[in-house]
């Protein structure tokens, strides 16, 4: 497993089929979804700077999984680092790699935010929500919403400052 730090060609399309795979498959999600990911992830690595943290894990049959800490996000404010495009291929799910992800992000946000970061997920994940809850961040909001292209119940994560 290699853990790269910056975009490779064709990162980004990885990440988004990642993410638009297993959202379908597990949720419903559809072409909404998918585009929502893509612009985002692409307004993202368009304004990324050096002290954003970029994680992302490759084995013989592509990305692993992906982590990205993007400490510029202007919606952050006070709350700190935007952790976004967290996922782990289904070969890699339950093997840590998400844990060491998380690990380093962690790590990351001390020095660079003061560990406060912040997340947005949805209700019904719940070995995410048992992974951000053992590093620990706190449930600070919830509310049905259509941010995701259907109704589901959203939900921020924020981490506790330690």
């Amino acid at each position: 497993m290699i853990i790269e730090t910056q975009f490779y060609p064709g990162a980004l399309g990885e990440i988004i089929t990642l993410h638009a795979q297993y959202y379908a498959e597990n949720w419903g999600f559809g072409t909404f979804f998918e585009a929502k990911v893509g612009r985002e992830l692409s307004d993202f690595a368009t304004r990324c700077a050096t002290n954003d943290l970029l994680l992302l894990a490759r084995d013989d049959t592509g990305l692993a999984a992906s982590l990205i800490l993007d400490l510029n996000d202007s919606a952050s404010g006070v709350r700190g680092g935007h952790l976004r495009w967290f996922i782990a291929a289904e070969r890699c799910r339950g093997s840590g790699m998400g844990r060491a992800l998380m690990e380093t992000a962690i790590t990351h946000a001390e020095r660079h935010s003061g560990g406060r970061m912040w997340l947005t997920t949805f209700k019904g994940l719940g070995p995410a929500r048992h992974l951000y809850e053992s590093f620990g961040f706190h449930l600070a909001a919830e509310a049905p919403g259509e941010a995701w292209g259907t109704v589901v119940t959203e939900q921020e994560f924020q981490r506790k400052v330690p």
